[in-house]
């Protein structure tokens, strides 16, 4: 048995494969934890990471000596086909079964999807009465001022299977009404009327006292078993403001039945085939849990596909010293950009999914869970291009998929997307597209240009008009990543740009001569990069605990206790998927002015000793807001809105920063090929290098880089050379 040391001022905890957390001694502030140790060297490891996106399913494992990945195309109508099928062409290259497979590691959109097409479970939702219509009336406002034809989204749940039931816990917490037997009972015959599926619960308050809601779910669970799943907000999102703490919990319960059925079928179909090794889902903050916890809170892999390309980025970023870094992963269907720090990744407690009017922010349903902050643009590989009702040329949102997939596929498509724009400039070649498991024709490319673009915009050539859907594309990408880099307060040009993703190396050197940005990074297998993400993501959890006090008002004691109720939470959720190990506990205050809405994030540093760290905390909140708004409010009092807890794998990471440059410039073996020059008007011959003929030395572009799954486009006044990890390294010339 180990002690762990866990005060208020410090946290720190051992290696162990399983741990039981028994009572903590009040007296000492110590946490004992038993310690159940399974011993196995890296190295006879295989893990393996399946990435189901839009166009593309990936699926990548690491023997321990090495990388080796797969793509196919996602099986639109039952994306676990294509997975199983990428796992199996994987374990047959590799000469491997599903029973030496020690843990796989996946991320999915099938939650997204289902929110956003609305194919999820027949939900209802009880709440406090007289307020059934909370998820309805929103924040009470419009999103858009002057837009008179505004969209708000449908409630995922209708108004009649939106119950009110007589209760009450006041905001101190106190119980004001309990509630009655009688009442239950008849919204249990509603709900068996109704063929209910799945039932969100959230009550006023419930995130102060959940003793309500607990009440209910138990009564709920005796008259219907495992035949109705219920979903309590205290769970979920147990966080102060009702809407989107109530909006939380419908859409977790709408996604729930559907994401059981299909993560527990995967599950079951692996097994079945000699999988005994451990399962983990990628959450949306780019850390990982099991399935089981999967499956409770199926609202927190929302962002889990996405998360991976960030997660790549920020290892990599830690890798090369790159302490400003901005993400760019460009995807079949989109393109997504997060910023990273240090290391380590902006994120957000409150995102939006399925938004109802143009992308545009407030027409969405808020998600009051744990992510990285990530913009998303319809700036794929797959994404069309079409004319307007004002006859200017657009790219996106809307994407071709798999099926039928650009047009170049020869799948049945026919819309011309950025894939046909790159192949009929010779960015992308047809030989060997995406692992080579399509075959690309360029001839169908142009044509579908020359008729959606060419002929009703009036481009000299073919040419000329899958150009400008190249140049509009990336103006596209490198808007967003402006803009959202305003609303953050960061200067984008001090950044470095890491592309992932199959189209991140073909877009990037535009993308940042539009940004100012001067250094590019590709990562080694960036054409899978969410994937291999996946498997370099930390298994973590996160937990926030409302607090809504005047700092000077504070009972810290008994938020100190709060906060170690939460800690030992958070710590056993993690303990479930770890089988070896350590794992650190974080701490986030959020705090802001009294009488605002805007929240400023601040890391305690200092354990959890509460009184200590308020002065710290104070003057971290001060410079935070005076760094985002330009000034700070002396007369007005701050208050401490909630404390996040977290718990996170220790990852050993070994950061070589040194790059030995050489002068010396590698041949290309004299092969060329014919790129289209938008400053020349026309296409040039440029080198053809293969990845593993680029070493430390540096080489002057143009050039242009195949691999078997993406492309890197150095253009004219960049240059290009590997760093000591593999990575290339584009830097703008004269740098």
């Amino acid at each position: 048995m180990y002690d762990v040391e866990f005060s208020k001022s410090t946290i720190r905890v051992l290696t162990r494969v399983e741990i039981l957390m028994q009572p903590r001694d009040l007296v000492s502030g110590q946490l004992y934890l038993t310690h159940f140790f399974k011993v196995r060297t890296l190295l006879e490891m295989l893990r393996i990471a399946i990435d189901i996106g839009g166009t593309f399913t990936d699926v990548v494992a690491d023997t321990g000596d090495g990388l080796v990945s797969v793509k196919v195309l996602t099986s639109q109508k039952s994306p676990e086909v294509a997975a199983l099928q990428g796992v199996s062409d994987l374990l047959q290259r590799l000469s491997k079964n599903y029973s030496d497979i020690d843990r796989i590691v996946h991320g999915t959109t099938l939650a997204t999807n289902a929110l956003i097409e609305r194919k999820g479970a027949k939900t209802a939702f009880i709440t406090t009465a007289g307020f059934r219509d909370v998820i309805e009336m929103r924040y009470e406002k419009r999103f858009d001022q002057y837009a008179l034809d505004i969209q708000m989204p449908e409630p995922l749940v209708p108004r009649p299977l939106r119950l009110g039931l007589a209760e009450r816990v006041l905001a101190d917490g106190s119980v004001l009404t309990s509630p009655l037997d009688a009442d239950i009972d008849s919204l249990c015959d509603v709900l068996r009327e109704q063929d209910v599926e799945s039932v969100a619960i959230g009550f006023l308050h419930s995130y102060r006292n959940s003793v309500n809601e607990n009440y209910v779910a138990r009564r709920l669970k005796y008259e219907f078993g495992d035949a109705l799943t219920i979903c309590q907000s205290a769970e979920v999102a147990g966080e102060i403001r009702e809407y989107q703490r109530f909006s939380t919990v419908c859409a977790n319960a709408y996604v729930r039945p559907l994401m059981t059925r299909y993560l527990n079928q995967l599950n079951i179909t692996l097994k079945t085939k000699g999988f005994t090794g451990s399962f983990l889902m990628m959450l949306s903050d780019g850390a990982l849990t099991t399935v089981e916890n999967a499956t409770r809170f199926p609202i927190r892999l929302v962002e889990g596909g996405p998360a991976g390309g960030v997660a790549l980025g920020a290892q990599v970023a830690t890798d090369l010293g790159s302490q400003k870094t901005l993400s760019l992963d460009i995807g079949g269907t989109t393109a997504k950009i997060c910023f990273i720090q240090d290391g380590k990744p902006q994120t957000t407690r409150l995102f939006e999914v399925a938004r109802a009017w143009r992308n545009v922010k407030g027409s969405g349903l808020p998600v009051k869970v744990p992510a990285v902050e990530l913009v998303e643009i319809g700036a794929g590989g797959g994404s069309i291009a079409h004319v307007d009702t004002l006859s200017r040329l657009r790219v996106g949102p809307l994407s071709a998929g798999s099926q039928p997939g650009p047009a170049a596929y020869n799948l049945g498509g026919n819309s011309a997307t950025i894939t046909d724009a790159h192949l009929s400039l010779g960015n992308l070649s047809a030989d060997g597209f995406a692992d080579g498991i399509i075959e690309l024709d360029s001839n169908l490319a142009t044509q579908a240009i020359k008729t959606d673009i060419q002929l009703p915009l009036e481009f000299l050539t073919p040419e000329k008009a899958a150009a400008g859907i190249i140049e509009l594309a990336d103006e596209t990408m490198a808007n967003a990543a402006r803009v959202h880099g305003v609303e953050l307060g960061l200067d984008v040009a001090s950044f470095d740009l890491l592309v992932s993703g199959g189209g991140g190396g073909l877009h990037a050197v535009r993308i940042a001569e539009k940004l100012g940005i001067r250094r590019i990074i590709v990562p080694i297998h960036a054409g899978v990069g969410s994937a291999v993400g996946f498997l370099r993501s930390p298994v973590a959890f996160e937990r926030a605990i409302s607090v809504m006090e005047k700092i000077d008002t504070i009972d810290t004691a008994n938020l100190e206790e709060r906060l170690l109720s939460t800690v030992s939470y958070v710590g056993s959720i993690v303990t479930e998927a770890l089988h070896d190990g350590e794992f650190d506990i974080t701490v986030v205050a959020e705090m802001r002015y009294c009488g605002q809405g805007l929240e400023v994030r601040v890391p305690l540093q200092k354990g959890i000793d509460l009184s200590e760290s308020m002065p710290w905390l104070i003057q971290q909140f001060e410079d935070k807001f005076q760094r985002l708004v330009g000034f700070v409010l002396t007369d007005i009092e701050i208050e401490l809105v909630s404390l996040s807890v977290g718990a996170f794998e220790r990852k050993k990471i070994s950061r070589d920063t040194t790059t030995s440059v050489k002068q010396s410039t590698p041949t290309s073996e004299g092969e060329t090929r014919n790129v289209y020059d938008l400053q020349a008007q026309g296409s040039i011959a440029i080198p053809v290098f293969q990845r593993g003929a680029i070493d430390s030395s540096i080489i002057q572009g143009p050039l242009v880089i195949p691999e078997s799954q993406t492309t890197t486009l150095v253009r004219s006044g960049w240059n290009v050379h590997a760093s000591n990890q593999g990575h290339l390294v584009l830097q703008k010339a004269g740098l």
